[in-house]
């Protein structure tokens, strides 16, 4: 393996059996053999289930890697045979540096231990000595905020206690891999603001982390790369932004399948006095009737798409759309979202949403988000959709991420993700 690699996973494959009652456990073990002694045909008493099936890829050192997919797409599964808690049915799995993992919740616990116990045998089997594991204890408990608990059994603990104990071990045992499997789910808002600050300084120290979310915000926010697991097979490795999108496109599919007629309408119709404007590098560009949105641009006062703003500039947002006849008014939306280029949402406004704007009746409408630019220098992308909002979930008819490229530019050094304009005063106490 090569010294700048610190996992390099090949062609791994996890077989389980799966046995339809109790009594085919015992009949594979004793009766396959005895058939197999006499010469007759073995017969096999359960079902195979793969739940890894021939993965191959490697992470350097340094990198931050997510690895996302829905329920049952082999994401655990992987990383136990990475920890080294399954194995592999075939291929190797190479290791350079020592790991620490959140797995499953209470994963490497002894529920009968104490929180004390706990964090010295699990510093023991990760190799870490324990007299500086002894010397480190106040700087865990202070983080995992349990002094109050720590010598009582985990066993009394809440599910979110044995996340801050899991969590702050992993992070004082100067982890080389650190390895999350949607161990911050549980634990509330602060204490995952605050894991996520830490994870970023373990970041800028040169560790390696793998991180699996189903939080496609979090795997942007924190990688640099993402790897897409279904049904145990990989299917998309690659930079963060496109594979994620395309992720999201994925679980978003509706079954809903649009009129054919109404598509090729909406695809042939031109519109008077408005040239078609959509950039031709969309990160993703789906729904169940893709076509209805025209144009996607985000403009100055006066109307003109432009590529460049300055900061403080007007800006308006123009959505231009073709709807076929059939689809009602009543609980359409059309929404925009301006993201960074890690796909982070940093503006988000529809038509349903605060005050609600009713829109007509016509096929073809052209809708005006109109502000003042408050983002700071860099380089933003829009994101256009046409939605049905009539239920909890909303449904996407179009969801285009990438219509329209775009950069804020300042002679002035600003901070943070957006500056408004805010009037600022001071007086004698």
């Amino acid at each position: 393996m090569c010294s700048d690699v610190a996992i390099c996973v090949q062609g791994i494959s996890k077989r389980y059996e799966v046995f339809a009652q109790p009594q085919d456990r015992l009949k594979q073990m004793i009766i396959p053999r005895l058939k197999t002694t006499l010469g007759l045909k073995a017969t096999q008493y359960f079902k195979e289930f793969w739940a890894v099936r021939n993965v191959s890829f490697s992470v350097r050192k340094g990198e931050t890697v997510g690895i996302i997919g829905r329920n049952g797409s082999g994401k655990s599964t992987l990383l136990q045979m990475i920890c080294g808690t399954a194995t592999p049915t075939n291929g190797e799995i190479n290791i350079n540096g020592r790991v620490a993992a959140l797995l499953e919740l209470g994963a490497g616990f002894n529920i009968e231990f104490t929180g004390r116990e706990n964090i010295l045998m699990n510093a023991a089997i990760l190799g870490f000595p324990e007299e500086t594991m002894k010397e480190r204890m106040c700087d865990v408990l202070e983080f995992s905020e349990l002094t109050d608990f720590i010598d009582q059994p985990v066993k009394t603990y809440s599910s979110g206690m044995f996340a801050r104990l899991a969590f702050s071990i992993a992070i004082h045992v100067d982890p080389d891999i650190l390895i999350i499997d949607e161990a911050l789910a549980v634990g509330d808002s602060r204490f995952v603001a605050k894991c996520m600050r830490r994870i970023k300084d373990i970041q800028k120290r040169g560790a390696t982390i793998l991180f699996v979310s189903h939080d496609v915000s979090s795997v942007r926010t924190l990688c640099d790369r993402a790897i897409w697991l279904n049904h145990g097979s990989l299917v998309e490795d690659g930079d963060v932004f496109p594979v994620t999108g395309k992720y999201m496109e994925f679980m978003f599919k509706d079954d809903e399948k649009p009129n054919e007629e109404d598509l090729s309408t909406s695809h042939n119709e031109s519109l008077e006095n408005k040239e078609v404007e959509i950039d031709a590098r969309p990160v993703t560009h789906w729904g169940s009737h893709k076509g209805m949105i025209r144009s996607a641009s985000v403009c100055d006062s006066q109307g003109m798409r432009k590529d460049s703003f300055e900061w403080g500039d007007s800006m308006v947002i123009s959505i231009i759309a073709h709807l076929p006849p059939n689809i009602p008014r009543e609980h359409l939306s059309v929404a925009f979202s301006i993201k960074d280029l890690k796909g982070t949402d940093l503006i988000v406004s529809t038509t349903h949403d605060l005050d609600r704007l009713m829109l007509p009746e016509v096929d073809s409408f052209e809708v005006s988000f109109k502000m003042t630019n408050s983002l700071v220098p860099g380089k933003y992308l829009l994101v256009a959709a046409v939605e049905n909002r009539e239920y909890h979930d909303t449904h996407y008819f179009e969801y285009l991420e990438g219509a329209h490229y775009f950069s804020v530019l300042s002679e002035d050094r600003l901070f943070g993700m957006f500056q408004p304009k805010i009037d600022k005063s001071v007086r004698l106490v």
